[in-house]
């Protein structure tokens, strides 16, 4: 009589599991934490305007509190991003949102131009400790098959909250002289839901696995996915030391070029355009500059819903390269001839629309370039050299436009666009894991 014999069951890796609650709530709280970063961005630009004779803003003081956060943003990101790799992702991403929360509330009571400055430099301080932690432990717990599309989502996330900051802007200014205050304390509503959601959160696997406590990693993978599925790799794993200067090895260097250059040169016209709507819409001639920002910005939302679409149907280096120089021709054309209305709102609507979908590789491309051990130091990294781009073509930007005039400003934008393309034309890898093997 034969036996019949049984082969153990090979364990199913934890990144192959479905959607269960604790990705839903991962995801909610990174979702929650951009929809609050990009309100927070997207909240100056109108207060601004509302707040110049208040304030008693210049040119300067609109070109340092618009460059604030973004300056604050590249040096949180800088550094927080190593310590991430140091002590974990978990005390970060759990701690950034009551930073968000309490300096929104400040924001209504200040009184003066320096204090507002010193407010959004915070901000920005939390902003690049969250951006490079948030889309770090959101990559690095969300089921593999699904990652590419949960990252592009929180770029759709972020949009919205852009977006949602200036038409919440839109109407708010008509409820009287104090309304740039209230806009700028409706950033703390986002802000704190998103707190509240991220209590809780446990540690990555990944990054508990590059330090050497493998079994911790599988507790929690156990408690909260389940005991059928495991960790890839070995629990005894000797721990990785990691440092930044490793980012310059030659393994990795050609990554953070890219990656640090291509996030750059998006965010420069990017960042550049849209804090400064409504100034540069009225040197373009338009009657209702706010109303063109409005529809500016439908432009954007609708741009990051096509590229989360597109991010798994086309390569990445595709995505990038004809996104840059298709952004250049808009900028271009536009540089070349303003004198229509409707042929301006045309071109800046191509450029916003364009920009927005291909923002989605922001979050992500730079994650696909570095492994665990570098992965919150590497995308740090590249938001970092985004955020120097971002705010010296903010600060710049104001002043351009009052000592050269429109046209010389957008100049300037194209000149970053072109860059970008070319780099990412002669350097970008492929990433796409459907794509990577004909590049």
């Amino acid at each position: 009589m034969s036996q019949t014999v049984h082969s153990p069951q090979t364990p199913t890796s934890y990144e192959d599991a479905p959607l269960c609650a604790l990705h839903k709530k991962v995801i909610a709280g990174g979702m929650l934490g951009q929809f609050s970063d990009g309100y927070i961005l997207g909240s100056i630009g109108i207060s601004m305007s509302l707040a110049t004779t208040a304030l008693a803003l210049d040119s300067w003081w609109l070109g340092l509190i618009g460059a604030a956060s973004l300056v604050g943003l590249m040096v949180g990101s800088f550094f927080m991003g190593p310590i991430a790799d140091r002590i974990g992702r978990k005390p970060i991403f759990c701690t950034t949102m009551v930073v968000f929360t309490v300096a929104s509330i400040m924001q209504f009571f200040v009184e003066s131009a320096s204090q507002l400055f010193i407010l959004r430099l915070i901000l920005g301080l939390a902003l690049g400790a969250d951006y490079a932690v948030g889309l770090t432990i959101v990559s690095e717990w969300s089921p593999a098959r699904l990652r590419p599309r949960i990252l592009s989502t929180l770029m759709i996330m972020w949009v919205s909250g852009y977006v949602s900051a200036y038409i919440t802007g839109y109407f708010l200014q008509f409820i009287g002289d104090g309304s740039w205050r209230v806009i700028l304390l409706s950033c703390a509503v986002p802000s704190a839901l998103a707190m509240y959601v991220r209590l809780g959160t446990p540690e990555s696997p990944s990054w508990l696995i590059s330090k050497g406590k493998g079994y911790k990693a599988e507790e929690l993978v156990h408690k909260f996915i389940g005991a059928q599925y495991s960790l890839p790799g070995d629990l005894n794993a000797t721990p990785q030391k990691t440092s930044w200067s490793m980012l310059f090895s030659p393994q990795w260097k050609k990554n953070a070029i890219v990656g640090g250059t291509f996030f750059a040169c998006q965010v420069i016209p990017y960042f550049s355009l849209s804090i400064f709507l409504p100034q540069i819409f009225k040197q373009l001639g338009m009657e209702n500059p706010y109303a063109s920002g409005i529809v500016f910005n439908l432009f954007l939302f609708m741009g990051v819903l096509v590229g989360t679409w597109l991010i798994d149907k086309i390569s990445r280096r595709s995505f990038l390269i004809s996104s840059f120089y298709i952004c250049a021709l808009a900028l271009g054309l536009l540089m070349v001839y303003s004198g229509s209305t409707l042929w301006s709102l045309a071109c800046i609507s191509v450029f916003s629309f364009t920009i927005s979908a291909a923002s989605v590789l922001e979050f992500a491309y730079p994650p696909e370039l570095f492994n665990a051990e570098l992965r919150a130091s590497g995308v740090g990294f590249c938001v970092a050299c985004s955020r120097v781009g971002g705010a010296g073509g903010t600060f710049l930007l104001p002043i351009v436009m009052e000592w050269l005039g429109t046209s010389a400003a957008l100049a300037g934008c194209v000149s970053a666009l072109v860059i970008g393309g070319y780099v990412c034309q002669r350097m970008a890898p492929e990433t796409h894991p459907g794509k990577r093997a004909h590049a």
